[in-house]
C-alpha cells in the first residue's frame, strides 16, 4: 500500500506555494465531477507529488474520439518557413543540426529518442510524439473543446515537453496509453511524469484513479522530480 502524507503536512506544504504564487497565477476552476485541489494558473518546480494533487480525478470516455478531431500538424511557429510543426519540433530537438532543403527536406542530423534511450540517425525514423496522446485528452477533456482549441493542443509549442521527438518503434510502443499503461525506460520516467503532469495541468485535463495511481507510485520513487507549467486559458 502506498503511505500518503499526512493532511496537514500537505496542507501546508500548498499554502506555503500559494504564499509564493504570482497574484496572476489564482486558482481557476475545475470542470465539474472532478476531485482535487484547485490549480494555479501557473507553477514553477513544484514538487511531483504536490502538482498530482491539483490534478482533477474522474472517469473517462473516448465516445466519439478521431484524430481528425485534432488538426495536426499545420504550419508551426513560423508559417514561411515551409517547415510544420512536426519538421519544427525535429530541428528544436536536434543533437546534431540536420540539413534543411526545400519544403523543409531534411537530410542527416542526429537525435536521442528519451522513450527507449537510443540515437537516431534518420529525421524519418523520428516520429514526435504528443504527451500526453491525442485520444487520452479527448478522454480526460478535450471531447468538450473547440476545434480551434484542439489544434493548439495538437501543435502545441508553448512548453518544452508537450512534443516530443522519439524512435517510431518506442512511439508505437506507447501508442495512445496512459502511464497505468505504458512507462518509457527507468531512466526516463521520472521525467516523463513531470511532463505528463505538466502537460495535463497546462490543458486542464483530467485524470482517471488508475492513471493517478500509477502517477502516485511514480511521484514516490521520484522524490527530487518537479513540475513547470502555465494554463492556455479555456
Amino acid at each position: 500500500m502506498i503511505k500518503k502524507l499526512p493532511r496537514l503536512a500537505l496542507v501546508l506544504a500548498l499554502s506555503a506555494l500559494a504564499a509564493a504564487t504570482p497574484a496572476s497565477a489564482a486558482p481557476l476552476s475545475l470542470p465539474a465531477g472532478s476531485t482535487t485541489l484547485a490549480p494555479p494558473a501557473a507553477a514553477q518546480e513544484v514538487p511531483l507529488f504536490q502538482a498530482l494533487e491539483w490534478i482533477g480525478e474522474a472517469a473517462e470516455s473516448r465516445d466519439g474520439y478521431s484524430r481528425d478531431l485534432f488538426k495536426h500538424w499545420n504550419k508551426g511557429l513560423n508559417p514561411t518557413d515551409g517547415c510544420d510543426t512536426r519538421k519544427e519540433v525535429i530541428l528544436s530537438e536536434a543533437k546534431l543540426a540536420p540539413e534543411s532543403g526545400a519544403r523543409c527536406a531534411l537530410s542527416g542530423g542526429r537525435w536521442f529518442s528519451e522513450y527507449d534511450q537510443v540515437w537516431v540517425t534518420a529525421a524519418s525514423s523520428l516520429d514526435v510524439d504528443h504527451m500526453v496522446p491525442l485520444a487520452e485528452a479527448w478522454d480526460s477533456g478535450a471531447s468538450a473543446w473547440t476545434a480551434a482549441r484542439r489544434e493548439a493542443y495538437a501543435n502545441d509549442q508553448g512548453a518544452p515537453t508537450s512534443l516530443i521527438a522519439v524512435s517510431g518503434s518506442s512511439n508505437r510502443s506507447k501508442s495512445d496509453k496512459d502511464p497505468a499503461d505504458w512507462l518509457p525506460v527507468e531512466a526516463f520516467r521520472c521525467e516523463y511524469a513531470s511532463a505528463w503532469v505538466g502537460t495535463k495541468l497546462r490543458w486542464q485535463l483530467l485524470a482517471d484513479p488508475a492513471e493517478r495511481d500509477a502517477l502516485t507510485r511514480l511521484a514516490e520513487t521520484c522524490p527530487d522530480t518537479t513540475v513547470t507549467y502555465e494554463q492556455v486559458p479555456l
